[in-house]
């Protein structure tokens, strides 16, 4: 089942229930009932309740999107800092040169291939491109240069090797939920309580009301499911790509 099909069948759930027991509560209220004896406090702290919620949810959109938007500059400063040395290499032999370009190109394929899916059931790096880097580290670092160009060009590829591998342990940092179960207990709570107390504002059974009762509600679930899919950067959904290696570095 894909996300979004669940994003569906929650939201037309949530709608479900709460029209539910709209229709249900109507059903036991007496002909002699009055709306308009809700107290205007009881309104009162509903909008404010309301806002304060919707001031959260802001609030953690916000943390999350800024959490996927680090994780794709990562990606993109490794893949960049890959393409430098590939293209800063030209001055070294040809031996040398298209050894660390072939190490650097075997490093990208297992990345986008291989370890992004690695990434997103283990939460972790692999290993094996960890190993694979530091092949890369080797051919640059186990050449001596003997003329001047080459001498020139050898601590600008340190520097790159470095910031791949800086950005590499930037991406690593991002791997698993960045939402701590405690936020999401009050996120989830702060749904239940926020939707519950519509129902203090005795909801009659009329068309408008229950289109806004249902609409209001789904948009509480999508905004939640928002929030989910953002929270891990590696992970299903709208996850960062590892397209940037395929282009930057593979040009494929």
């Amino acid at each position: 089942m894909s996300q979004w099909l669940a994003l569906v069948i929650a939201m037309v759930a949530v709608c479900a229930v709460v029209i539910s027991v709209v229709v249900l509560r109507q059903r036991r209220i007496t002909a002699d009932d009055d709306p308009s004896e809700t107290p205007d406090v009881i309104e009162y702290m509903v909008m404010m309740i309301g806002v304060v919620y919707a001031i959260v949810l802001g609030l953690a959109i916000a943390g999350v999107w800024e959490s996927r938007g680090s994780a794709q500059a990562e990606a993109l400063a490794e893949a960049q800092a890959l393409h430098e040395i590939k293209a800063r290499v030209q001055v070294y032999p040809v031996g040398v040169r298209d050894q660390v370009r072939a190490d650097v190109d075997t490093y990208a394929a297992f990345v986008a291939d291989k370890e992004w899916p690695y990434m997103r059931h283990h939460e972790e790096l692999s290993p094996k491109a960890t190993q694979l880097l530091d092949k890369v580290r080797s051919d640059v670092t186990s050449y001596d240069p003997k003329d001047d160009l080459g001498q020139q060009a050898y601590q600008p590829l340190l520097d790159q090797v470095t910031a791949a591998d800086q950005a590499r342990t930037a991406r690593g940092q991002d791997l698993g939920s960045s939402v701590p179960g405690m936020v999401w207990f009050g996120l989830i709570t702060g749904a239940l309580v926020t939707v519950g107390l519509i129902f203090t504002l005795q909801i009659r059974r009329s068309g408008r009301e229950l289109l806004l009762a249902g609409l209001f509600s789904a948009l509480i679930a999508f905004l939640l499911f928002l929030i989910w899919d953002l929270e891990a950067p590696f992970g299903d959904g709208m996850a960062v790509s590892a397209n940037v290696f395929r282009e930057i570095v593979l040009r494929t």
